[in-house]
């Protein structure tokens, strides 16, 4: 059955539930494709994307063992000795784990068309000259959520399963990890970077409607501090380190969200002054 053709711009209630019904329809077939692709790919994507942090040889521990001997420093990142397995506890454990890490690939993957079905959905209501930004915008959010996605897998990841495996009460104690366990990590780590790295366009959007200001931004820059001190402890294991390299590129992603709602502001003053003047 065909669709009704509506005019965007004289939407009901009823039109605009009709229209984000297919927007989720939309969205939920995109990343469907993905996680086929995925499931296609499941050997390279497990065995050498989601297991290759529990391996010693992975880049990460490599890089850090590179720069502490670069300044004389031993670090414990140096062909660090995990040993252990991942181990599947529960009959649908290997089933369930392969279903539900296909489907986050597939978001991932299609991470940029859902985004767009977002954008198309909320566009009737925007102002051309605003409409005219959307494929800025999608690029934008696509780029910071891959930077987020890459820097959880190369960074959050292998520090949180390093942290995990190397801390020890008692040489009696052999830690192995549920499967359901470590995709959690890794999955936990992946995700909330490429979320978290949302930030400045969460800023750009506040900023328009009001609810954010850069003196705003900057007056409450301590509170921010302790947010992301907060949410790096939740998405991090609980060491220090980890806290830290997770907060860092947040705070440079706060200071660049205040460059961004200063920039906004300034545009709207700039247009308001021009429609003000004869």
């Amino acid at each position: 059955m065909a669709r009704k053709k509506v005019d965007p711009n004289n939407m009901s209630f009823l039109d605009h539930v009709e229209e984000l019904r297919w927007s989720l329809i939309r969205s939920i077939v995109g990343i469907l494709i993905g996680a086929v692709i995925a499931g296609i790919f499941t050997d390279f994507i497990f065995d050498v994307i989601i297991f290759g942090p529990k391996r010693g040889t992975f880049i990460t521990y490599e890089f850090f063992c590179d720069f502490g001997k670069y300044f004389g420093i031993v670090s414990d990142f140096c062909n660090p000795d995990f040993n252990f397995k991942v181990q599947s506890r529960e009959m649908s454990d290997e089933f369930s784990t392969h279903i539900w890490t296909s489907i986050l690939v597939g978001f991932v993957v299609a991470f940029p068309w859902v985004l767009y079905q977002v954008w198309r959905f909320i566009s009737p209501g925007l102002k051309t000259t605003e409409k005219k930004y959307s494929s800025g915008f999608i690029i934008v959010c696509s780029l910071l959520f891959f930077i987020g996605v890459t820097f959880g897998y190369f960074v959050i990841a292998p520090l949180s399963v390093h942290f995990m495996m190397t801390y020890n009460l008692s040489p009696e104690i052999s830690t192995e990890p549920s499967l359901s366990s470590y995709i959690g990590y890794i999955r936990a780590s992946i995700l909330a970077s490429g979320l978290l790295f949302e930030l400045p366009v969460i800023i750009y959007f506040l900023t328009k409607i009001g609810l954010a200001t850069p003196a705003g931004l900057r007056k409450n820059r301590k509170y921010a501090l302790v947010i992301v001190l907060i949410v790096a402890a939740v998405i991090t294991p609980p060491d220090v380190a980890s806290q830290i390299i997770v907060a860092i590129p947040v705070l440079i992603l706060y200071e660049v969200s205040i460059f961004i709602s200063k920039f906004v502001l300034y545009r709207q003053k700039r247009r308001e002054k021009k429609l003000a003047t004869p």
